[in-house]
């Protein structure tokens, strides 16, 4: 690449002034006074994507954040290896929302912002939401992180005003195209604000970057294409992908598998959840990660995780009550009610540690397969990979597959097989064995560095409490 081009691509990050890379179209320019501005917070109307949870110490906010965006195409032809390089398309001004959850106390802020990129689940209305603040809520909460929720997708964007004109009338977005350079220039708004602080304050010395499912196909992309810019984020959490990536611009596609450069410097942790490690149900193709799973490197860590599902029962309650006010639709069958969440704390951690110390996040098993299919142990559970108590322990058939319903993300929600009483007894004599059995689960896990301290005495409280066998 050029110095000219990469000139240019650093100027489109920052939404300046650029000059059009080797064989990309002329760019509009953008004038320095279109660098990205945040006003707010909003009021009228009800905030949409409000946490459906308490928020203790904490407070919640939306902003409007307005510039002008590059959207970029491939100079050259993108490999399955993550390496690309790309050039500035065009530029469009956009305004769009950040949703900011905050210790309210300066003194509880540990220093790092999760950024997510907000997504667009199925069967939800077109609504961005904030899956992996739901699942990581715990110890975003207790250890005092602030979190940033980006709508950086038009169709987000555009229900929102539909949704609520009053409130997010002043909203556009010129399309998906756009999206990334917008998600860059948060981090430069967060970093440096001028004029309205969305942070009111907090000086973040770490940015993550954070994106679920369908976000996180666009933080792939994102990261392979956009982050070697600029390096607006220090490192990226990777949850619930596909084999393949977003595309960087309509009609480009990305290839059909795509894997986290190996060559940049921000570290990534991936976490799969059992149901991208398994054929992907008809209606979500996209799930099927296997074929792009990587070894891990300097800079990259995956953790597959067995008995857990793309959405379990805990996200299912929590999604629901955000967008309805009301609990989740019935499955066919039961949810997976793994411990998923759990997992996600101790990436979170793991990975804010990784970047404040330059300590690896710990590597974790691959499950176990043969013929490109997972192998089931005799309780009917996937071998091998991550393991959390609730397979180390188990009483009950765990999977991130096969449920239906009226609700298309019933799909996704894998399903728990609780086991009968006489098989519990042979398994566990007593209550007593049955603590025990968890209380060795849980010291492994924490020896592994995949369970956080606290989550271990909830889940051993939670097997003391219950009743068992």
């Amino acid at each position: 690449m050029t110095k000219r081009t990469v000139t240019a691509l650093l100027a489109a990050v920052l939404g300046l002034a650029a000059a059009p890379a080797a064989g990309c179209q002329a760019a509009k320019p953008a004038s320095a006074a279109s660098r990205p501005s945040v006003s707010g917070p909003l009021t009228g109307g009800r905030m949409t994507t409000a946490a459906p949870i308490p928020l203790p110490g904490y407070t919640e906010r939306e902003y409007v954040m307005r510039g002008t965006a590059a959207s970029y195409v491939y100079t050259g032809t993108p490999q399955p290896d993550g390496r690309w390089n790309v050039g500035v398309a065009g530029h469009a001004s956009y305004a769009t929302r950040l949703v900011v959850r905050r210790p309210a106390d300066p003194r509880r802020f540990n220093g790092t912002v999760v950024v997510e990129w907000l997504d667009l689940p199925p069967g939800q209305g077109g609504i961005d939401l904030d899956p992996d603040f739901l699942t990581e809520r715990a110890e975003l909460l207790r250890s005092g992180y602030a979190w940033v929720g980006v709508s950086a997708q038009q169709q987000g964007v555009q229900t929102l005003k539909s949704r609520d004109p009053g409130r997010y009338g002043a909203l556009s977005h010129p399309g998906d195209d756009y999206s990334y350079d917008i998600y860059a220039q948060v981090a430069a708004v967060l970093r440096h604000p001028g004029g309205t602080d969305p942070l009111r304050g907090l000086r973040p010395r770490r940015l993550i970057a954070d994106g679920y499912s369908g976000s996180s196909r666009r933080l792939t992309t994102f990261y392979d294409a956009i982050q070697p810019l600029a390096r607006p984020y220090d490192a990226f959490l990777i949850h619930g992908r596909g084999a393949t990536s977003a595309p960087l611009a309509q009609g480009r596609p990305s290839p059909a598998t795509v894997a986290v450069r190996i060559d940049a410097s921000a570290p990534v942790l991936t976490v799969q959840t059992e149901t991208e490690l398994v054929p992907a149900p008809p209606d979500f193709p996209k799930l099927d990660y296997l074929p792009a799973a990587q070894p891990d490197s300097r800079n990259f860590r995956l953790w597959e995780v067995p008995g857990t599902s793309h959405v379990d029962k805990d996200l299912a309650t929590q999604l629901a009550r955000e967008t309805t006010g009301r609990e989740p639709t019935a499955c066919a069958k039961p949810p997976n009610d793994g411990q998923g969440r759990y997992v996600m704390d101790a990436a979170l951690a793991h990975l804010d540690l990784w970047v404040r110390t330059g300590t690896p996040a710990p590597t974790a098993p691959r499950i176990e397969q043969k013929d490109a299919q997972p192998v089931r142990d005799s309780d009917g559970n996937v071998r091998g990979g991550l393991r959390t108590p609730a397979l180390q322990a188990p009483t009950a058939t765990l999977t991130g597959d096969g449920n239906s319903g009226a609700n298309p993300q019933c799909e996704l929600e894998g399903v728990t097989t609780p086991w009968p009483g006489s098989r519990l007894k042979a398994r566990y004599p007593d209550h007593d064995a049955y603590v025990a059995a968890v209380r060795r689960a849980v010291r492994d896990a924490q020896a592994a560095g995949h369970l956080l301290p606290a989550d271990a005495a909830e889940i051993l409280a939670s097997a003391k409490a219950a009743d068992l066998p």
